[in-house]
């Protein structure tokens, strides 16, 4: 009896010993959790405003296949069937290599270029933390229009160009989310007369949730290194669209005065909307694997 009254205490305290342990491990664990800020849900559900980049990327191991269209102007009427007669067309793919690198390949009908782009997150909003979340996007395009026997000096490197981009996003509340976007664009080859080696551009996006699944979509870049001399042809990019989840698919209609779609082009050839010309309507459609 005298041993089972000892074995029954040494088991009492035992059991009291370690309920304290867990309630310290709990207090410290809960301690440490209070100290994590969480990160905030994506202040874009689409990889693109709608032309310009957002801030969201694909998660690891995710695959995106995009295909894009942008028909020709509207405003031709039925000359040329409202824009179908002339359409481009962007098939691209992009890998999440990581939750916070991505890599991407396309190909599109203008000057068939290729495109080449990389996107990085460096810091995440957090609620009641750090404020913005803030991407960085780079892409090289290569112009494979241009051939060695219509351009006999033509060397490798001009049918190069470049976009360098950080953009900034910040997500107010659930149905509304900003970001800004400072913008370089260089070319190897380039028309002196309507276009610049390197474009320096300031970009602004909004996002505005209708419902559930519809938000309405703006993006726009404004060109800051304009010579006073120079020649208009181009003018600022700009793009209404309106996002449609539908499940495994983000759906995006566009209408913009630019009827390009890499980015080297978009920034820097948009033909404008002058006296009710250069409207093009189009489409972003991906599909996640």
């Amino acid at each position: 009896m005298k041993l089972l009254k000892i074995t029954f205490s040494v088991f009492l305290l035992l059991c009291f010993g370690l309920a304290n342990a867990q309630d310290d491990l709990m207090n410290e664990l809960n301690a440490t959790k209070s100290d994590q800020k969480e990160i905030t849900s994506a202040a874009f559900k689409g990889l693109q405003v709608a032309n310009m980049q957002s801030t969201k990327l694909p998660a690891k191991g995710e695959f995106y296949f995009l295909v894009s269209h942008r028909f020709g102007d509207l405003t031709n009427g039925a000359n040329n069937f409202f824009g179908l007669d002339a359409a481009y067309t962007k098939l691209a793919g992009i890998y999440g290599v990581a939750n916070w690198l991505s890599l991407g390949v396309s190909r599109q009908t203008y000057q068939k270029t290729f495109e080449f782009a990389a996107k990085y997150k460096l810091a995440n909003q957090e609620d009641g933390g750090f404020p913005f979340t803030i991407v960085g996007y780079n892409t090289m395009d290569i112009r494979s229009d241009l051939k060695t026997d219509l351009y006999p000096d033509l060397k490798f490197s001009d049918k190069l160009a470049y976009t360098t981009q950080l953009i900034v996003s910040k997500k107010i509340n659930n149905s509304l989310s900003v970001l800004v976007n400072p913008i370089l664009v260089h070319k190897n080859l380039y028309d002196e007369l309507t276009e610049q080696k390197n474009t320096y551009l300031l970009g602004a996006g909004a996002r505005c949730k209708l419902s559930k699944r519809l938000s309405l979509n703006l993006d726009y870049a404004a060109r800051l290194n304009l010579p006073e001399a120079y020649d208009y042809t181009y003018h600022n990019p700009i793009t209404l669209g309106l996002d449609i989840e539908t499940g495994g698919h983000v759906f995006q209609l566009v209408l913009s005065n630019s009827q390009t779609m890499n980015d080297v082009a978009y920034y820097t050839t948009a033909s404008g909307i002058t006296q009710g010309k250069g409207i093009f309507f189009g489409f972003n459609m991906y599909r996640v694997f």
